[in-house]
């Protein structure tokens, strides 16, 4: 009790304090917004979206882990914010939860790993510090000893004329893997030096089981994969999560090696990695099997269970009520996401209390979250309603792989060919005032063009991705309505910031990176700074007016990777 009057109290100064965004300047050049439409608009309030944050973060929540007590007490608030905004629940059975079968499994500290060469003796891996592994099958226990076989990146793209596996059999076998992708700067190859799905860990092991291995292991290089092991540690040491009913074909041991253990296993091979790491940028490289086995015991802890999006729907001015028998031309559904998952409790962290333990998730995704309730609550009180419905989607299990938002695409409540566009919000950095903005992807649409309009009018900047190796597109919740058809991007800042430079910015960011991302120190402060998270909902809503607005819906540029998707949705009942 004594917290939820916190939060009350919390809300009602947000209130009485107002914002400075309120005091938002109304956008000019051609076709402005309507007046309705900008007064609705500024009343987006930083300190609102801060006291969403607060309680989201809050150790009572317990880091938001998927299927956990913490992430359920989340998914009832935003559905009870939801509610309380006025929005109608698109949910199942007339609710706001959308629900979502789980298999969830843990890999228990008394796994083990090692490599064993043709000469000489095995080499025990450490959990978690050389190796961490996943059984994506559910089984209990797996017990594996098989070659390994190199196969550089791991992927098979014809479009691109490549094919690592060429020549090789990896039926029961075990592949090493290189993170990333081919390195290039030719767009018409692997689209340059922005990541494709291809460099994706998740199409590598995908593209492993298909393949028939029964494990895979990928090399980390914080280079290539643009985060340290810390990252890869903190994120795999809790529980795995998979869809319960993905009948793709799964591997037994879904692993990341350490660099170390790599050259351990190219040298056995009297191969040195660096020089191999080259070689696997070109067309010269051919995999062959190393002279080493793989024999891991991996005992899991699994359980089956339930988590669920949260969903809720503002109807449009057009008063149709979208269904599956609507045509694309009829309704321009707007879609506004946002994951409320994060990564929970590790037990095995040092620290006298769970406190220590607690992956609060302030920034990823609190920040995301609180835009969302607030773009609610702004549109669901402006005076002018959209032109056609929107929704309003928080997503679970974001990070165990974009599983909520992939149900959820392939589960949408109208069809996909009448979603006009999803803008997406992750980890928005509550630092100040933006000047400049990232909104990597929507150059692939054709809204692209509004998106710098209603950016210019708002005095914000759009920067290109700053680490397009680093495929952020394929790494949030946006991705997942891009594989239905429906164009998609998320909106976050950029690296200017108000009496800052652009360097203050980078700093920032890397601080984050290093010290907070994925760890129990992204929590919420006082000190930190909602006009961030609030200029950016606000350029959300008018994005959303614009695409809701429009004469014709969005689509995609031609030869994007995801028009066909898109065509072929429009052609289906």
């Amino acid at each position: 009790m004594n917290f939820i009057f916190k939060l009350t109290s919390a809300i009602a100064a947000a209130v009485l304090a107002g914002a400075a965004l309120a005091q938002a300047p109304h956008p000019a050049g051609d076709a402005p917004l309507p007046p309705e439409i900008v007064a609705a608009m500024q009343t987006i309030e930083a300190p609102r979206i801060a006291a969403h944050v607060k309680f989201l973060a809050d150790d009572l929540l317990e880091g938001r882990g998927t299927g956990t007590r913490g992430g359920d007490i989340a998914a009832q608030y935003i559905a009870t914010q939801f509610a309380l905004a006025g929005l109608k629940p698109a949910g199942d059975n007339g609710s706001y939860l959308q629900k979502v079968r789980f298999l969830g499994t843990h890999t228990e500290a008394e796994s083990t790993f090692a490599l064993l060469p043709a000469t000489g003796g095995p080499i025990p891996l450490r959990l978690a510090d050389d190796i961490v592994s996943g059984n994506e099958t559910g089984a209990e226990s797996a017990d594996i000893e098989a070659p390994i076989v190199f196969v550089g990146h791991g992927i098979e793209a014809p479009e691109y004329q490549w094919d690592d596996y060429k020549g090789v059999d990896v039926k029961g076998k075990v592949v090493l893997i290189v993170v990333n992708e081919p390195a290039s700067d030719d767009v018409a190859f692997f689209n340059g030096p922005a990541l494709t799905y291809y460099g994706r860990w998740t199409y590598k092991f995908e593209q492993a089981a298909r393949k028939g291995a029964v494990g895979a292991l990928i090399i980390h290089k914080t280079e290539l994969a643009s985060y340290p092991w810390d990252v890869v540690r903190s994120s795999w040491s809790g529980e795995q999560v998979y869809l319960a009913d993905d009948k793709r074909p799964k591997l037994q041991a879904a692993s990341w090696i350490q660099l170390d253990v790599a050259r351990v296993l190219l040298a056995a091979s009297g191969r040195n990695l660096d020089e191999m790491l080259k070689l696997v940028d070109t067309r010269d490289f051919k995999a062959f099997e190393l002279p080493v086995n793989f024999k891991a015991h991996i005992v899991s802890k699994v359980r089956h269970f339930e988590s669920s999006n949260v969903i809720g729907m503002l109807p449009g001015s057009d008063k149709a009520a979208p269904n599956a028998a609507l045509k694309p031309a009829v309704t321009q559904v707007v879609f506004y996401t946002a994951h409320y998952d994060h990564l929970g409790i590790d037990p095995d962290l040092p620290g006298p209390d769970n406190t220590d333990r607690i992956y609060n998730g302030a920034v990823d995704n609190g920040t995301g979250c609180g835009i969302l309730l607030e773009l609610a609550r702004a549109w669901a009180s402006s005076k002018l309603a959209p032109p056609h419905p929107m929704y309003f989607a928080s997503v679970t299990a974001e990070e165990k792989g974009l599983l909520g938002s992939k149900y959820l695409g392939e589960h949408l409540p109208v069809p996909a060919s009448a979603v006009a566009i999803d803008l997406n919000y992750d980890a928005v950095p509550p630092i100040g005032d933006p000047e400049s903005i990232e909104v990597s992807g929507a150059e692939r649409t054709s809204f692209y063009p509004t998106v710098e309009k209603i950016a210019k009018r708002m005095n914000l900047a759009i920067e290109p991705d700053a680490t397009p190796s680093a495929g952020h597109y394929y790494r949030s919740d946006h991705f997942s309505f891009a594989r239905v058809g429906v164009p998609a991007f998320s909106i976050n800042t950029g690296l200017k910031f108000a009496g800052h430079t652009a360097d203050w910015g980078a700093a920032q960011q890397k601080d984050y990176t290093a010290n907070r991302y994925h760890r129990p120190g992204d929590e919420w402060t006082p000190e930190q700074d909602y006009r961030s998270n609030a200029k950016l909902a606000q350029l959300g809503f008018a994005l959303g007016w614009e695409a809701s607005s429009a004469a014709d819906t969005v689509g995609w540029q031609p030869g994007d990777e995801f028009a066909a998707l898109r065509a072929r949705s429009e052609k289906t009942p």
